[in-house]
């Protein structure tokens, strides 16, 4: 007689108590819950898990959890994405969504609603693909494209506003785009992805 998978969540935290506490917390509102942790975004590639649900904080060891969205969702496609953070705000919030996560929550908020919340996101629908972002349309835009040409020349975010006389967040959103657009975590492998592809001479 085959059983049931147990619901399993990964966790990806810095912090040692609060991975400590939400374990706790979430074992006691779902008892068959599997929980997993990391503290790192690399730390949890390399886990042999395939979770229902990921948590992940934005600031982690390395690389950020904002952009480790795009790694975190090719490496586990199916799974609900829960970004929880203390760095709390429109655009924030936003820029997570849009990168494809499905719930973001704050850190302020008390143990049982943060706990209810993801409960609920693991009793979601797994294989309901999560919305598509900017970053993984199948173009750049013109913008995208001007942008990407300052970022082989070299160019910092700060120039490349004064250049294309934009807001410092709009070319970040940019290279975010890019970056997401590219599958890669920073601008040099942009850069490398963008000459490899043909992007640029």
């Amino acid at each position: 007689m085959t059983t049931e998978p147990l619901p399993s969540l990964l966790i990806i935290d810095d912090h040692a108590i609060l991975l400590e506490g939400l374990g706790i917390v979430l074992k006691h509102e779902m008892p068959d819950l599997e929980v997993h942790t990391a503290s790192s975004i690399h730390a949890a590639l390399q886990l042999d898990v395939s979770p229902d649900g990921i948590v992940v904080d934005i600031k982690l060891p390395g690389l950020n959890g904002l952009d480790g969205v795009t790694l975190l969702r090719k490496r586990w496609p199916h799974a609900r994405l829960i970004m929880l953070s203390a760095q709390d705000d429109e655009f924030t919030r936003n820029n997570a969504l849009e990168r494809g996560v499905h719930c973001f929550l704050s850190k302020s908020e008390n143990s049982s609603h943060i706990a209810a919340t993801i409960r609920n996101q693991l009793l979601a629908e797994n294989d309901a693909p999560p919305p598509h972002s900017r970053s993984e349309q199948d173009f750049l835009t013109p913008r995208q494209c001007e942008v990407l040409e300052l970022l082989c020349d070299g160019l910092s975010n700060k120039l490349i506003a004064r250049e294309l006389k934009l807001s410092d967040n709009t070319v970040r959103r940019h290279v975010q785009d890019i970056l997401g657009y590219f599958g890669v975590s920073n601008r040099t492998e942009a850069v490398f992805e963008a000459r490899r592809r043909g992007y640029i001479r």
